[in-house]
């Protein structure tokens, strides 16, 4: 399979996507407020059902806060959260729908239409705010910065440690910065077109 079909330049699909993998241990290079303001002016126009925009970015910056959020993290997951230049809790906001009226003037009756009960606003909170993580993952590489996306961590106490209203559910940690030394895995198998596509 060629690259022809796509508008995107080969160098830009290896950047992405194909020489691209999680990170496990990075430089002590900084990542800037001006990289991470960068990172989400693009990939904020990643399209999501009703224009909600659930996902809040908590950057860990402070000493105190990593500390915090080490504590909640998994064993294996500690030390490369410890080390890495910024982490990112990314969570959804289970009220998005407040912003709807703003977000979504051309139906802004979709806030009591659609999301009036709590249970339905957390199902679509966590779809289309891991639509916007995956976004964010691909807007760091898009930075020229490598991301550890993590999902192995106390949730409830990330929830209650970070945002404690009730109205937050984490749904992962990101360790972002420069590649340091054997950052990566061996790349794991993919499968291939014809055992995930079917036409009808």
């Amino acid at each position: 399979m060629t690259t022809d079909a796509l508008v995107l330049d080969a160098a830009a699909q290896d950047l992405l996507f194909r020489e691209a993998r999680t990170a496990n241990t990075f430089t002590d290079e900084p990542v800037s407020e001006e990289q991470v303001q960068a990172i989400y002016e693009l990939v904020k126009y990643g399209p999501t059902a009703f224009n909600q925009q659930p996902l809040r970015v908590v950057l860990v910056r402070s000493e105190e806060g990593r500390e915090r959020l080490v504590r909640q993290m998994a064993d294996g997951n500690k030390d490369k959260t410890a080390a890495a230049p910024l982490v990112a809790i990314l969570a959804v906001d289970n009220e998005f729908h407040e912003e709807l009226p703003t977000q979504l003037p051309h139906f802004p009756q979709a806030k009591n239409l659609f999301f009036s009960e709590r249970s339905v606003r957390e199902r679509s909170a966590t779809m289309n705010g891991a639509l916007q993580a995956a976004y964010f993952i691909i807007g760091v590489r898009a930075a020229g910065l490598a991301a550890g996306p993590m999902t192995g961590y106390d949730a409830e106490g990330i929830n209650k440690e970070f945002f404690g209203d009730g109205e937050h559910s984490v749904l992962a940690v990101v360790n972002i910065g420069k590649p340091g030394e054997d950052a990566w895995f061996p790349r794991s198998p993919r499968l291939a077109y014809d055992e995930v596509v079917t036409t009808v």
